[in-house]
């Protein structure tokens, strides 16, 4: 059996978690804070990001994008990619637009968490810039679409869709859900997925200083 390290708010360990649980993939959910100084997390990814997965040989893949790619080729059933090549480059467009988005996001999370003096207004709007524009080219290439791509549920609404489960736990202060109804109706359609019902992102207290 696979086990899965993640992190209750990752939107990264998120994708995976729904993948794994739309593929009926049985895995081992083993929850970190990676900025904790006792965090696993480096002995299985040198980088010391997550998620990570952790294979029945204890190899591991890492990086959510990478891990379902891999995922896909190593479970093709059901499939999540689309086959024909546009399909695929529009829907590796979505993937790097959202986790670009929760980079950014990220970046501004914990620029907020530092000393209000010694805060940066141009770092912290440089990432709000970032976000908006990412969210607004999103709402433009899904339109009135259902889902992402080709109007079927894959990988490009897994990345989407957690992307904006995030925002709403870590930047309810962003108005995506006002500025874009069509993200909202997205968002709300897929949340009803058991997979995301499942993985419904969490903030963590962090006990070591990150910032």
């Amino acid at each position: 059996m696979y086990r899965l390290i993640s992190a209750t708010p990752s939107p990264y360990a998120r994708k995976v978690r729904i993948q794994l649980a739309e593929k009926g993939i049985p895995f081992e959910l083993i929850t970190e804070v990676p900025w904790n100084s006792d965090t696993v997390v480096p002995r299985y990814n040198p980088l010391e990001k997550l998620p990570v997965l952790i294979c029945e040989d204890g190899e591991t893949v890492y990086e959510s994008r990478f891990i379902n790619e891999w995922i896909e080729y190593m479970h093709p059933e059901p499939p999540l990619m689309p086959k024909q090549v546009p399909d695929i480059l529009l829907t590796k467009r979505f993937e790097v637009l959202a986790d670009g988005i929760c980079d950014a996001g990220i970046l501004l999370f914990w620029e907020r968490a530092r000393d209000t003096g010694k805060q940066s207004p141009e770092w912290s709007d440089r990432q709000t810039r970032k976000m908006t524009g990412g969210l607004r080219e999103i709402a433009r290439l899904l339109g009135d679409n259902a889902y992402a791509v080709n109007n079927r549920f894959g990988l490009a609404d897994i990345a989407v869709g957690s992307c904006l489960g995030w925002l709403d736990v870590r930047m309810p202060d962003m108005s995506w859900r006002a500025d874009y109804p069509n993200l909202a109706r997205l968002s709300d359609g897929l949340e009803q997925r058991p997979s995301f019902k499942n993985s419904v992102p969490r903030a963590q207290t962090v006990r070591d200083k990150v910032a």
